[in-house]
């Protein structure tokens, strides 16, 4: 990992559908090359997809919640699969504190909000907050040039 990777990986982040020459006019290195450093960071693991960043809120899904559940974890082996099965969960993480798990979560009504949460709550107590506003949106890390690359697994 180099300062060539570095500023592919923050190009990639910005716009995943970049193309190989744009990368390699930035880098200034040849389209081959920047293919072949892609191809090393997806098999190493570091690139592990691409996606598209949606506006949800145009595809009349208006709420957008966090709901923390205290899980025991006994049930994590029936958790986990529900979870996964459900397509409105954004993000779901296992973190300390009182609650066990984290959902961020999008739904088009508090109702449909609701009565999923009514369906967590199956699993345990849970506190729910609706996001009223996104001051930071859904973005990569930007890599600084002079990081520290010995620290970077591979």
């Amino acid at each position: 990992m180099d300062k060539t990777d570095l500023k592919i990986l923050n190009a990639l982040q910005a716009d995943a559908r970049i193309s190989l020459k744009a990368l390699a006019d930035q880098c200034f290195i040849s389209s081959p090359a920047i293919s072949a450093r892609i191809t090393r960071l997806k098999k190493s693991g570091i690139i592990r997809d691409y996606q598209a960043n949606l506006n949800f809120e145009k595809l009349n899904y208006h709420i957008k919640a966090y709901i923390q559940l205290q899980l025991e974890p006994t049930q994590k082996e029936r958790f986990y699969p529900f979870v996964a099965g459900i397509p409105n969960i954004l993000e779901c993480d296992c973190v300390t504190g009182e609650y066990s798990q984290i959902l961020k979560v999008i739904f088009e009504s508090t109702q449909a909000l609701d009565e999923f949460v009514n369906q967590l709550q199956t699993f345990g107590k849970t506190s729910t907050q609706i996001v009223f506003s996104t001051s930071v949106p859904n973005r990569g890390l930007t890599l600084p040039d002079d990081h520290d690359m010995s620290k970077i697994n591979h």
